[in-house]
Order: C-alpha cells, then sequence, then structure tokens
C-alpha cells in the first residue's frame, strides 16, 4: 500500500513540476503555445493521478503531496536546468519529505 502511494505521488510530481516547466519554457523561455498546452494537460493529468491515492482525505493528500513537490522541484531543477542546489536547500527538502512521511504514513487507529 505505502510503495503504490509512493509510486503515485512521483507520478503526480512527474506529471506537476512538469506541467509547470513546460508552460514555463512555453511563456518564460519563447517556446511556444504548444509548450503551454501540454503543460496544461500534464497539470490537469496530476489532479487526476491524485485521485488515486488509498487515503480518502484531499487536505492529507495535497498537505503530503508538499513534501514531494517541494524535493521534486529541486530534482527537476538540477536534471532540467542544472540547478546546483546548496545544503539548505537539501536540508529543506529533506525536512519536507519528513514531514510528508509522518502526514501520510503515521499509524492511525481506525
Amino acid at each position: 500500500m505505502i510503495a503504490r502511494s509512493l509510486l503515485l505521488f512521483a507520478v503526480a510530481a512527474v506529471l506537476e513540476i512538469g506541467g509547470a516547466w513546460l508552460v514555463w519554457q512555453g511563456l518564460r523561455e519563447s517556446r511556444g503555445w504548444l509548450w503551454v498546452g501540454l503543460g496544461f494537460i500534464a497539470l490537469g493529468l496530476y489532479g487526476v493521478v491524485a485521485t488515486f491515492q488509498p487515503d480518502a482525505n484531499f487536505g492529507r493528500i495535497l498537505a503530503a503531496y508538499g513534501g514531494i513537490f517541494v524535493a521534486g522541484s529541486i530534482l527537476w531543477g538540477m536534471v532540467a536546468d542544472g540547478y546546483r542546489p546548496d545544503r539548505y536547500d537539501v536540508t529543506g527538502a529533506a525536512v519536507c519529505l519528513v514531514g510528508m512521511a509522518v502526514i501520510m504514513y503515521a499509524p492511525r487507529e481506525g
């Protein structure tokens, strides 16, 4: 169950971060409206993927995904744009991932 959830978070991150990056590239880097349109599609699919999480609480899913988004954005920047995170970027992302794990996978009654 946790492995499936983590896979869904990873797919959602690729779609959301990738979609936002495509829009950025289309508008800020003048790559054109095709890039923007593909970004919109990816962003929409992100919303669909999030609904497949096994937990039924929208707020919990989106709050936990925030940690994935932070770490994933730094990774995306490294791969796609040559971004070099400093120790504070890495520490902050690690804190976010720990927070995500607590929110999503802490043992709960009921």
